[in-house]
């Protein structure tokens, strides 16, 4: 039978569809989707490993290490402390990875500068006299490294990072001296006196003036490169 004009065109049994608000359709279609419960947040997105790592370091410089907390760490930098959980296990692997950017900034990286730098080891050896006197830079590694070995008095870990770093920078050294013609038992040991002096300058740069500085500089490059009596004897 045909349809009369005034009959539905839907079946009989079909529900009658809702009028949506103006401009929801709109908005349907534009409404982003739900995200999952393991998506990143902004703040996970936009603050890198290397954003804590350096926020410890300044923190551990200030305050100490007591005070390199993740809740700390997470007011400081303005995000949750989920943000933090994002790019490390724990807290443990936070202070692991600020001593493994410490070493490769404060001795990986600045001894293979040092040594490109220069092929005469001459000039490598003032490069090196001249480290703790570098201005701004100089007075913040000497910021870091004094609280980093304060800290491995009391840390196992940190502990390991600076005999590491000591033992590096120290062979570094010895290579220099090599260079000018000491035998490598000598060499050994002028390198420990000359990385003694570079630890204790670090912390008394303030010293004199800066014509002082300079004396000091020329003075232990001289007395560095000077053979002993014993040694052209023999």
């Amino acid at each position: 039978m045909k349809m009369s004009p005034s009959q539905p065109s839907t079946p009989p049994d079909a529900k009658p569809s809702k009028k949506l608000p103006a401009g929801a359709a709109i908005a349907r279609k534009v409404r982003s989707p739900r995200k999952s419960a393991d998506a990143p947040e902004h703040g996970r997105q936009s603050l890198t490993p290397e954003a804590w790592i350096d926020a410890a370091t300044d923190v551990l410089v200030d305050r100490g290490i007591d005070h390199v907390r993740v809740d700390v760490l997470a007011t400081q930098l303005g995000v949750t402390r989920g943000s933090f959980y994002w790019h490390f296990r724990d807290r443990e692997d936070l202070l692991r990875r600020v001593l493994e950017a410490w070493r490769n900034r404060a001795t990986v990286r600045l001894t293979r500068r040092l040594s490109l730098a220069s092929q005469d080891a001459r000039a490598q050896l003032r490069d090196v006299i001249s480290l703790p006197h570098r201005g701004r830079s100089a007075a913040r590694a000497a910021r870091i490294e004094l609280a980093i070995r304060a800290w491995a008095r009391r840390d196992q870990m940190a502990r390991a990072a600076v005999d590491e770093a000591d033992q590096q920078r120290i062979a570094y050294h010895g290579q220099i001296f090599e260079s000018l013609g000491f035998e490598p038992d000598e060499a050994a040991l002028r390198a420990f006196v000359m990385y003694s002096y570079e630890v204790a300058e670090s912390l008394l740069h303030q010293q004199g003036q800066t014509q002082d500085r300079q004396r000091r500089q020329a003075f232990l490059e001289a007395l560095m490169t000077t053979p002993l009596q014993s040694s052209q004897s023999g």
